[in-house]
Parts: structure tokens; C-alpha cells; sequence
């Protein structure tokens, strides 16, 4: 997934971390709603601002970061 255009950073918002089409709802905080057990469908209706498809851009931005990461020898 190309989540360049959902994923945005802004210096002013939100100390610059990812947010999701420029609202104030951090890729962070995203990730800790799935990580605590929640669904997409209930993030979506407790954030109605938010899509399913932005659930998946924040995954594939993590995973992307992820992947980025350096290696640390063994």
C-alpha cells in the first residue's frame, strides 16, 4: 500500500511525529488501539474522522520503518 498520501508530518503538529491526513491522530496512537485488542472497525467508529484504509496506511507505514531499520550484529 502507498501510504504517502494518507501519512503526513507536519514540525508543528503533534512534535512532528506521522499523523494521518493531517489530523491531529498520531500512526502511534493507531498502533497502540491494535496493539490493546482493538479492531480497525472499532478505532474507525471511535474515530469517525478515520477510514479502514487509513488503519492500513499506518501498518504499512510501520512496516516500512521496520524494514528500514538498521541491523544490530549478533
Amino acid at each position: 500500500m502507498d501510504y504517502r498520501g494518507i501519512i503526513t508530518i507536519e514540525p508543528g503538529k503533534r512534535g512532528g511525529k506521522p499523523c494521518i491526513r493531517g489530523l491531529r491522530i498520531t500512526v502511534y496512537d493507531v498502533l497502540e488501539y491494535l496493539a490493546a485488542g482493538m479492531t480497525p472497525e472499532q478505532i474507525v467508529a471511535d474515530f469517525p474522522d478515520l477510514t479502514v484504509e487509513d488503519i492500513r496506511a499506518c501498518l504499512a507505514f510501520a512496516a516500512d520503518r521496520e524494514r528500514k531499520l538498521v541491523k544490530v550484529p549478533a
